[in-house]
């Protein structure tokens, strides 16, 4: 049994919040239950990344709580944020303080090649 998450964003688009509940959640709930988790953001979702952008986003309209709510759960419980070098390119630098590092495709393609590690991708 893995006992590595790689949760893969890359066709998640921060233009649909309600898309972007579940991944984070899911992260929050393997994180709790002592697995080991990375959310990688890239492509589109990159732009989570960056400050101010998820502040302004919620999963339902009228809710309290974020878009970045969420991912401060996560990381509170655990999870480990990266995002992909080339979305530096794309969105900018300016990083929430939960992004732990930058990663280029060679890591995630060895990440999700491993045997220990499941890969979700949303």
């Amino acid at each position: 049994m893995a006992d590595k998450l790689m949760i893969m964003m890359v066709n998640t688009d921060p233009a649909n919040p309600s898309e972007l509940g579940a991944p984070f959640f899911q992260a929050t709930v393997a994180a709790a239950m002592e697995y080991e988790v990375e959310v990688i953001l890239t492509a589109r979702s990159g732009q989570l990344a960056i400050k101010g952008v998820a502040e302004k986003l919620f999963v339902m309209e009228g809710s309290p709580k974020s878009v970045y709510d969420f991912m401060k759960d996560a990381h509170e419980a655990g999870v480990h944020f990266k995002v992909c070098t080339p979305t530096l390119e794309l969105w900018g630098d300016d990083l929430i303080p939960e992004i732990e590092e930058t990663v280029g495709g060679a890591y995630v393609i060895q990440q999700a090649m491993d045997d220990d590690v499941v890969t979700l991708t949303y």
